[in-house]
């Protein structure tokens, strides 16, 4: 790409103040990749991390700046945000771009959180938790402009100390704290609702891989979820700690947690099990004498081997 005399490659000429402090940012990040952290001191890694952490929310800081007055741009590309010209120039899903107008635009209404941006103290991700919470606050009937002056103000300075799940939690409670007389009811409401909201949304897919494993994905309420975890890593824990006590290598979590929640469905009692027509709920396993006394025998983990699944025998005797 060719450019005019004078001007560098974001169309601006050395004159220009802002193109002039990009210009010399682009120089002293080229100097530090320049480095290779392999060769750092511990407190210039930890020095750059801290560093990079603070810029990142300074640097959506200025993006959120510039996509809230991008006006200009959106009339140019004929679009009605600028996400058309992220699309097309800086090759940013559309999804993405509106994303970040749509915080752009949450941002210019709550001037703390501007700041904190600004001041690196409140990241991006952050800054999204707490706008979303403060435009719920302002929708809330019961909420007042003071209301949502003080928990703006409150959930900066958790920003500050939190996480940005930490804050989302947080963020459900913040009337609450402000003023449990008023809120405290109105909250209680809000989680019976949202309890009822998770249940509707409880699923379980289960489907076969065909090549010895069933696969299955879903979403539980967080109380049944919880127990759910709970209840699978505790016999997850006990063979790590077996296999640690004997020195071998350590399988992934993941692995640990697969074993262990096949272990929680074989200790399930049967007869604790729900009846279908007075009958127990079963698993037919078919499979000869002649296959079941077999050390390599197998059987069919179901009616039949068209609609079930072979296993070995020795999976049949467990």
């Amino acid at each position: 790409m060719s450019l005019e005399r004078g001007t560098n490659h974001w169309g601006t000429s050395p004159g220009d103040p802002i193109g002039t402090e990009f210009a010399a940012i682009d120089s002293s990040f080229d100097k530090v990749l320049a480095t290779d952290p392999l060769y750092w001191t511990t407190a210039q890694k930890k020095m750059a991390l801290a560093w990079l952490e603070k810029n990142a929310a300074r640097q959506a800081a200025l993006r959120l700046r510039v996509l809230a007055v991008a006006g200009d741009i959106a009339e140019e590309s004929g679009d009605k945000d600028a996400s058309a010209w992220i699309r097309a120039e800086l090759l940013v899903d559309k999804g993405a771009a509106r994303a970040q107008i749509k915080l752009a635009t949450a941002v210019t209404k709550y001037e703390l959180v501007a700041a904190g941006l600004a001041e690196g103290v409140v990241s991006q991700d952050k800054a999204r938790v707490i706008a979303k919470t403060l435009d719920e606050i302002e929708t809330n009937p019961i909420a007042t402009a003071e209301d949502l002056t003080l928990a703006e103000k409150l959930l900066v300075d958790y920003a500050t100390r939190l996480t940005a799940n930490e804050l989302q939690i947080v963020g459900r409670r913040i009337l609450a704290e402000i003023d449990p007389a008023r809120f405290e009811d109105a909250e209680a409401k809000a989680l019976l609702a949202e309890e009822e909201r998770a249940l509707q949304k409880t699923a379980l897919r289960v489907w076969d891989n065909h090549d010895g494993t069933i696969g299955f994905d879903g979403v539980l309420p967080v109380s049944i979820g919880a127990r759910f975890k709970t209840q699978v890593e505790a016999w997850a824990q006990p063979r790590k700690q077996r296999l640690v006590a004997k020195g071998a290598p350590l399988p992934p979590w993941e692995r640990l947690m697969g074993q262990g929640f096949a272990r929680l469905l074989e200790t399930i009692d049967p007869d604790a099990l729900p009846r279908h027509g007075g009958d127990a709920t079963v698993v037919n396993v078919v499979i000869s004498l002649e296959e079941l006394r077999k050390e390599l025998g197998t059987a069919t983990l179901g009616f039949d081997e068209t609609n079930g699944h072979t296993i070995s025998a020795a999976e049949a005797r467990k």
